[in-house]
């Protein structure tokens, strides 16, 4: 099984992910940007699942952290899997009004940062740099389906750009021992909401969802472990929503 990056795993998603992890056996490594004490939050609770756990600074705008958080997970450990789920969202716009320093700001994580944690999770998964296979999980969002109208287009494209780079990379390196998957959450109660100007978001667009509610964390958390997990063998270059129906 090995060791997991989850990059953001502070908080969301992130952590119910490295949780859900540890509970499997997985040895975690998190990279978080601003959040310390949330990211030790996390590696104590995989620690009292038995297994062995670190918290990495990183802001995924960068290649040198994304660089040096993969050389952290080596030292826990060979890496078998990596979930790329860091990612932001900015307050909502339409797109005549949208700067491109916004933008740029956001491709440079969401999208930039994806791909270079790809680059770095192969050179040492593929078969063809000598790595033992293993799994990438990709957390985009329903809203590059959407389009995320009135509120923020360019986070929607920014995610539509993960899908295809999952789509991609799955079939770049399907014969060299790589699973590559996406995850789709819909709308899910996150800070994410908040730190986007709307903390009434979850409110607002939960009950409107066919199911009838939000979804949580932890939900998208089995996604991904299951893709992450042997019982998906025969999964890559999948997309798979979990978004109560919307």
């Amino acid at each position: 099984m090995g060791v997991l990056l989850v990059t953001g795993g502070s908080r969301g998603i992130g952590a119910a992910v490295a949780e859900r992890a540890a509970a499997a056996g997985w040895d975690v490594c998190v990279t978080y940007r601003s959040d310390a004490d949330a990211a030790g939050q996390v590696v104590a609770a995989a620690r009292s699942l038995g297994v062995e756990a670190r918290a990495v600074r990183a802001d995924a705008a960068v290649e040198a952290d994304i660089e040096a958080a993969f050389a952290a997970a080596d030292e826990l450990g060979p890496l078998g899997g990596v979930v790329v789920n860091a990612g932001v969202v900015v307050p909502k716009a339409r797109v005549d009004a949208m700067s491109a320093e916004r933008v740029a700001a956001m491709l440079a994580i969401n999208v930039v940062g994806a791909v270079v944690s790809c680059r770095e999770a192969v050179r040492r998964l593929s078969t063809a740099h000598g790595g033992p296979g293993g799994s990438i999980v990709l957390v985009s969002s329903a809203a590059s389906r959407l389009g995320s109208p009135g509120e923020y287009v360019d986070y929607a494209a920014s995610k539509a750009a993960v899908d295809t780079l999952g789509l991609g990379l799955a079939k770049e390196v399907a014969d060299e021992g790589v699973r590559v998957n996406v995850v789709r959450p819909g709308i899910v109660d996150t800070a994410i909401h908040a730190s986007g100007g709307q903390p009434d978001r979850v409110e607002r667009i939960g009950p409107l969802v066919p199911v009838g509610r939000a979804g949580t964390a932890d939900e998208v958390a089995a996604a991904v472990a299951w893709l992450l997990s042997d019982e998906a063998s025969y999964c890559t270059g999948s997309v798979l929503d979990v978004a109560g129906g919307r």
